[in-house]
């Protein structure tokens, strides 16, 4: 029996917020990516939202013995879905494959109460130049709604648990497309 995957699209592509084997990037056809929030946590955060005729590239990873655990509890507002036939790859045979959606019924949209976090905006988007290059990174922000939310900059004290230092290229970057999309980055404190 071989082990199941998961599909990643926001920071589970970038790989130093896990260590799942035999990465590799992948597309996944008709979802988008969100930025939502729910009751169930403190900010906004990512979610695969189904858009026909979307796609969003990501990647996917083993989860070695099918051990969902770990991973159910670091994706715990989400709900784990099969994306069996949904995300092009290039393993053989092709493997099981999961991914993680905040259920519809339980989204609301991000606010300055709930603002996306620029500690974890910055790890997605380091994840995407890491294995896409710029070109992946515009297609980030291109394929994901709710930019309507704040972003609240915490990069003096980053408080999502698995924030990574930037390289100055990657944070202008950011910066940059932040800039382009009309964002509206609030102060912490």
């Amino acid at each position: 029996m071989s082990n199941p995957y998961f599909f990643g699209y926001g920071s589970l592509v970038n790989l130093s917020t896990h260590a799942y084997h035999h990465p590799q990037p992948a597309r996944l056809s008709g979802w988008r990516r969100a930025w939502v929030h729910t009751e169930l946590r403190e900010i906004a955060f990512l979610s695969a939202v189904p858009c026909a005729g979307s796609e969003i590239d990501g990647l996917i990873a083993a989860v070695p013995g099918a051990d969902w655990d770990a991973l159910d509890g670091r994706e715990y507002a989400y709900d784990r879905l099969s994306a069996m036939g949904a995300v092009v790859h290039g393993l053989q045979p092709a493997p099981e494959i999961s991914l993680y959606a905040v259920p519809r019924s339980a989204q609301i949209a991000g606010s300055k109460r709930h603002p996306i976090l620029l500690s974890y905006l910055d790890v997605v988007v380091q994840g995407y130049d890491q294995v896409f290059g710029a070109a992946g990174v515009a297609a980030f922000f291109a394929s994901t709604d709710g930019w309507e939310a704040p972003i609240l900059n915490d990069r003096a004290a980053p408080i999502y648990p698995r924030h990574q230092q930037l390289q100055a290229a990657q944070q202008e970057l950011v910066d940059q497309h932040l800039e382009m999309i009309g964002a509206r980055v609030i102060v912490a404190g």
